[in-house]
């Protein structure tokens, strides 16, 4: 039996921190940056891919799948990994934490437990640590579910993933607790459950 063709889709998202989510929640817990892949992390939940711009857009594409895909494209990339992640109640979304919520599909439809996101980058050389207009960065997250698994690296060539994984971890950047970022979780749960009504 074949698979079913994937379910794919793109769209802008907002990077700020250098980072944008994978998230299931508006419940985001502050995480110190793991630096050892040099491109993403995560905690049940909450997923964070690293990008070489600190604020700005990037274009990121989804392919959400049954199966791991046959084979792995290293040409077109700077950086893949395989990651494992965990999603509590099965709606990990790509999410921005200042932003809106991009209009792309929820990465786990079979529901809550764990999956393996293979992430791709290209780009995070052009503007590190910059603020930018326009998109310099893509990236590709293909989705499927699987058994926890160590990391595995299908390419590294990027000079910004190495920087990162030279230095050690580092803490999360302060969250603020003002009436603002109150205001700002409150329009994101909203924005979430709108997306979880069919």
């Amino acid at each position: 039996m074949t698979e079913p063709a994937p379910t794919t889709a793109s769209s802008l998202v907002r990077v700020d921190y250098h980072t944008f989510e994978l998230a299931d929640s508006d419940k985001r817990v502050p995480t110190g940056f793991d630096t050892s892949n040099g491109l993403v992390f995560s905690l049940p939940g909450q997923v964070v891919i690293c990008t070489g711009i600190s604020a700005g857009w990037v274009t990121v594409g989804v392919e959400v799948r049954r199966c791991p895909p046959e084979r792995v494209d290293t040409d077109a990339w700077d950086e893949i990994v395989d990651h494992s992640v965990e999603t509590t109640n099965g709606a990990l979304r790509v999410a921005s934490v200042m932003s809106d919520t991009p209009d792309l599909p929820v990465l786990t439809p079979q529901g809550s437990g764990t999956y393996r996101v293979r992430v791709h980058a290209r780009g995070r050389d052009t503007a590190p640590d910059g603020a930018v207009d326009g998109p310099v960065e893509e990236y590709l997250l293909i989705v499927w579910p699987a058994d926890r698994q160590p990391d595995q690296i299908h390419r590294q060539s990027g000079h910004y993933g190495a920087q990162l994984r030279a230095q050690p971890s580092r803490p999360a950047p302060p969250v603020p607790t003002t009436q603002g970022d109150d205001d700002i979780r409150r329009r994101m749960r909203k924005r979430l459950q709108r997306r979880r009504t069919p």
